[in-house]
């Protein structure tokens, strides 16, 4: 999910809470604090030798002692919104940093928005090559013949 359309669902449902499934099923704790806005840029090199820049916007989790804590919708606008100037497009996905055990980023697969709550269900990122026209070997795919049977 992008931050324009993550944004704008906050935004029409203010006072919804909202909860996070990690990608075992699991729900994060409810009481978590985000603690970090971040605009994360990652420039690379694929194995084949081009460049690439991605863009992100990062939302960190904590989990404190104080259970009786909720974040909801509108107070998350409120952060974000004070976060636009970080970013120089809204059209960059938003991911959920979790220590989960270890620190590691989790984009949005989907969501829920039931009568007061938003569920947000994250997954793993997926590694994959981004030269496979340039590093896989080409694989020439041809029909074998096929000896006839009439004789």
């Amino acid at each position: 999910m992008n931050f324009s359309k993550f944004f704008q669902l906050l935004e029409s449902h203010p006072d919804h809470g909202i909860t996070l499934t990690l990608p075992d099923e699991t729900q994060a704790p409810s009481h978590f604090h985000i603690t970090e806005v971040a605009s994360i840029s990652k420039a690379f090199l694929d194995c084949g030798g081009r460049p690439h820049l991605e863009n992100s916007c990062v939302l960190q989790l904590w989990v404190s002692d104080d259970s009786d804590h909720r974040i909801k919708a509108g107070k998350l606008v409120k952060i974000l919104t004070k976060a636009r100037p970080l970013f120089d497009s809204e059209d960059i996905p938003v991911e959920f940093e979790h220590e989960a055990p270890v620190l590691t980023r989790l984009p949005i697969k989907s969501h829920m928005v039931d009568k007061d709550v938003i569920n947000f269900i994250l997954n793993f990122k997926e590694a994959d090559c981004l030269a496979k026209d340039i590093c896989l070997p080409k694989r020439d795919f041809s029909l074998p013949d096929i000896p006839s049977r009439l004789s």
